[in-house]
């Protein structure tokens, strides 16, 4: 096994304190967003072993000799590639609303861009690669955040109680048409409204929902850090959700949603593909946004873990390109075997536990080679991610 060095992402809706308070490091003023733990080619793990002497990227591990790291089950399932990423993520400010798709929209739309000659890194190219994207967020602190459609009439009561008239068209729609055509059409008209009404608009409603507070306020927050953007309206017409720290929540493909704060570990498919709602300086795609959004009311799964007699604790998702699960070591514990025959990587949150020879600090992580014998003990909380192969 190999302890893992891992890059951490500033981007400007990270928390300033959150990661170092986990880290034990002093924080530096600026914003750390995320810390990568994988095989991504944007920031890969870098890890040096004791027979190669210099440090090399997990990419380049894996590359050298997909069965040996991976496993041969994981390389016909997925191919030689770690097929997902593992994150620790702290949001200081809400991330961009959006959505991801399903495995034959990306592939679609990834080799319709390659044919159209869209540059990878231009600023309006949706599909960076082809693959679907998944994920999983566990809190570790409490964590709010917006998931799948609420039921139009729920949407509609949300916005009329702001009185602004200019949301009452939206209103009228939601109340008036079947609930998939309403979310559409309420959808399709805040993403192509004129910018400058609907500044005004967003203006008048996060006045209004400051006053109101209650259920209103995280949308007052959302225009603080959005000002004048279309999504926080777009915002309105999703299940607002809060986690407390251990429970988790899925997104699969079609479904919108936007972290809103806290610190939580996130695994996902190995994908860059995401399709933005809003708030967001970026490209927002409106066509093929509307193309992917699957316009469906849905109850907001939150998601705890199921405890096995191994001590294990998994939380079940329909994927197969990763599988998260959490040790609660406790002290004086009776070691447990975690030798499997696919890929892992290990990432303590609190404690000092034991992964073989290693003690792991809050923070640090490990990749496990497929088959290597792995034990781990002492006092602690390890999150495990690997593969169903």
């Amino acid at each position: 096994m190999d302890r893992l060095s891992n890059t951490v992402r500033p981007y400007a809706w990270g928390s300033t304190t959150a990661l170092p308070e986990l880290l034990g490091k002093a924080p530096t003023g600026e914003p750390q967003a995320e810390m990568w733990m994988g095989a991504h080619p944007g920031a890969p793990s870098r890890l040096t072993r004791p027979s190669g002497g210099a440090e090399q990227a997990l990419t380049e591990v894996i590359a050298a000799d997909p069965e040996r790291e991976l496993g041969p089950a994981a390389v016909r399932a997925f191919g030689p590639r770690l097929p997902f990423l593992l994150k620790l993520l702290a949001a200081g400010a809400p991330l961009s609303l959006q959505v991801h798709p399903d495995l034959a929209q990306a592939q679609e739309g990834y080799a319709d861009e390659e044919r159209r000659g869209v540059p990878i890194d231009a600023p309006q190219r949706t599909y960076k690669d082809a693959n679907h994207k998944p994920e999983l967020i566990c809190a570790l602190t409490p964590f709010d955040g917006l998931c799948g459609f609420r039921r139009p009439a729920e949407a509609a009561d949300l916005m009329a109680a702001l009185g602004v008239d200019s949301l009452k068209p939206y209103v009228d729609l939601l109340r008036a048409r079947p609930e998939e055509a309403a979310l559409r059409e309420v959808l399709t008209a805040v993403l192509t409204a004129d910018p400058v009404e609907m500044a005004g608009t967003v203006g008048e409603a996060a006045e209004a929902a400051g006053r109101l507070g209650g259920a209103h306020a995280p949308y007052a927050q959302i225009a603080h850090h959005y000002p004048g953007d279309p999504g926080v309206i777009a915002a309105m017409l999703l299940n607002y959700v809060q986690l407390q720290p251990g429970e988790a929540m899925f997104l699969g493909a079609g479904v919108p949603h936007a972290y809103l704060g806290g610190l939580g570990v996130e695994i996902m498919a190995n994908s860059d593909n995401v399709l933005r709602c809003g708030l967001t300086p970026k490209h927002v795609d409106v066509s093929e946004l509307l193309r992917i959004v699957r316009f469906e009311p849905t109850e907001p799964g939150i998601l705890r873990p199921e405890a096995a007699p191994s001590g294990e604790e998994l939380y079940e998702t329909p994927v197969d390109e990763f599988r998260l699960s959490r040790y609660v070591l406790p002290a004086g514990g009776a070691p447990v075997d975690l030798t499997a025959a696919a890929p892992q990587i290990l990432l303590c949150t609190a404690g000092a536990p034991s992964v073989g020879e290693l003690t792991l600090a809050a923070g640090e992580s490990v990749f496990v080679p497929a088959d290597e014998t792995v034990e781990v003990s002492g006092n602690g909380t390890l999150f495990r991610a690997t593969v169903v192969v």
